[in-house]
């Protein structure tokens, strides 16, 4: 039996936004927009469906570092509450823009690695 090359790790792939066979192809021809397939190995993409999960997943860490960073900076300089909204959604738009896309990827390559499939009663 032939020696076949180890699988990429899932977060590998995941974070840079890779197919999660190969590692190497594409995997978006968009910004959240998934491929047909993939142009290195030729993997289809069709069992791709993460769903809202990496949206509730950003949620989930860009919210505390947010909050964490505007309770540091109003107990240090106590700026107005205009000061807040000019500082931190930008900040918040900029966070969860940037880790969509690889936090998408990354539930994708873990989908494709468990053989994850929708549940269906029989």
């Amino acid at each position: 039996m032939p020696d076949l090359p180890a699988a990429p790790s899932a977060f590998v792939t995941g974070l840079a936004c890779r197919c999660p066979r190969c590692g190497k192809g594409r995997l978006f021809k968009g910004f959240l927009e998934i491929g047909s397939r993939c142009d290195v190995c030729g993997l289809d993409y069709a069992f791709a469906n993460s769903g809202d999960g990496p949206a509730v997943f950003v949620i989930f860490v860009v919210s505390p570092v947010v909050i964490l960073l505007a309770v540091i900076l109003e107990a240090l300089v106590h700026p107005a509450p205009w000061v807040h909204l000019v500082i931190w959604l930008p900040v918040t738009v900029v966070l969860c823009l940037s880790l969509l896309r690889p936090f998408k990827a990354t539930m994708i390559a873990l989908q494709y690695r468990n053989d994850a499939r929708e549940g269906r009663l029989e």
